[in-house]
Parts: C-alpha cells; sequence; structure tokens
C-alpha cells in the first residue's frame, strides 16, 4: 500500500495525485494541515515521519520519503502505467526543464512559509502577498507560455498523453487562481490546463476539502 502523507490544498499534493491516478495506481491520503493556525507539519507527531516537516511525504514499505519531484521520479520508475516522460531524450529534458521551472522557480517563493515571512518579518499586507505570488507566476508563466507556443502541436504538451510537465502545471495554475490571478495572457497554458481537467486522473486529483 502506498501512503501519501498530504495537505488537499497543497499543489505539490496535487502533484503526486495526478501522477498516481495516470499510473492507476492505489493509494492512501493521510491529511496533514498546514493551514496557517493549523500547523500540524510543524508538530512532534509529523516531524517524527517527515523531519523536514513539509508535505507532501510518501510511504512504501515502511520507508517514508519527502520531496514531490523526487517522489514524481519514483512514481514514473517503479509504477507500471503509462511513462510520465516522453522517450525521446531531448523532449525529456524540455519536459523536466518545464517541470522545475515550477516546481524549482515559482512554487518554492509562494509556499506557506516564504508567504509568512513576507507578512511576519517583512511587514507585507494581503495586496503586497498577493503582488509577490502573481509576479513570481507571472515570470516563470511567460517563459513558458512562449515555450508550448512554439512548439510543434501535439495532442499533450510534449507527446500524446500528459505527463510530468501538466502534472506540474495544472497544480501551479490552480494556485494561481486561488490568488485572483488574471491568466489571459497564457492562453496556451489554459488551453492545455482545460484539456487535462476533462480527463479521470485529473478531475479526480482536484483539490476537495476533506468532510470534517
Amino acid at each position: 500500500m502506498i501512503r501519501v502523507y498530504e495537505y488537499w490544498r497543497s499543489s505539490a499534493s496535487y502533484r503526486l495525485r495526478i501522477a498516481l491516478n495516470l499510473k492507476g495506481a492505489s493509494y492512501e491520503t493521510i491529511q496533514v494541515n498546514i493551514a496557517p493556525g493549523a500547523d500540524e507539519q510543524l508538530g512532534d507527531a509529523y516531524r517524527g515521519v517527515n523531519p523536514q516537516m513539509r508535505v507532501p511525504a510518501i510511504e512504501v514499505n515502511g520507508q517514508i520519503i519527502g520531496q514531490s519531484m523526487a517522489i514524481l521520479e519514483w512514481i514514473e520508475e517503479a509504477l507500471p502505467g503509462p511513462s510520465l516522460l516522453p522517450t525521446d531524450p531531448i523532449e525529456r529534458l524540455e519536459a523536466r526543464a518545464f517541470a522545475d521551472t515550477i516546481a524549482c522557480d515559482i512554487h518554492p517563493l509562494n509556499n506557506l512559509s516564504v508567504l509568512k515571512e513576507l507578512r511576519v518579518n517583512y511587514g507585507a499586507d494581503d495586496a503586497g502577498v498577493r503582488a509577490w505570488y502573481h509576479d513570481w507566476i507571472r515570470r516563470g508563466f511567460d517563459a513558458l507560455e512562449l515555450q508550448v507556443a512554439k512548439r510543434a502541436p501535439k495532442a499533450f504538451l510534449f507527446g500524446e498523453t500528459p505527463g510530468l510537465a501538466e502534472i506540474t502545471l495544472i497544480p501551479q495554475i490552480y494556485n494561481a487562481q486561488r490568488y485572483d490571478m488574471n491568466l489571459s495572457a497564457y492562453p496556451a497554458l489554459m488551453a492545455m490546463a482545460e484539456k487535462c481537467l476533462a480527463l479521470p486522473a485529473f478531475k479526480k486529483a482536484v483539490p476537495v476539502k476533506p468532510e470534517a
């Protein structure tokens, strides 16, 4: 049994749900409430699970490991089902670079710990935090939109099936929309999101607040 320690609205957790669904894997989710004020990830109980005190983490055969991008690589390498990467080495490089633009350049600067620092130690108000959030998404999405627009048309970003690029893109669009960002400047990215969200693997992964 695969267990995923996650928070339902965490975009990094959202990535893993999509990937596991695309592979057709069975898994159990365990909620860790990282919302400000709850902060379950900072408690001793979860620190014993994941010393980094972040979500997600995955448990397989009694071992628990964090970091969503590393886990996505494991999902690709260890689980049967459709590949999450193209077969061509250059296209694999492009797909990884696309995903890392989101996972390494955008997401870390917009996670809850950074936003808390902006508020607590730098006096940012809601408008300031929102402007910061939008700016880092804009920087990444400007580049990704150009990358997608210049590629020869395919069913999905890097092939005939969705993979690593879409797995990272759709949660980041979800985040942008949560923070009321106007995404009209990114028609290629939004068209891809619409196509993905019509698929069962993506629909099943959409964040839904668990019942109390």
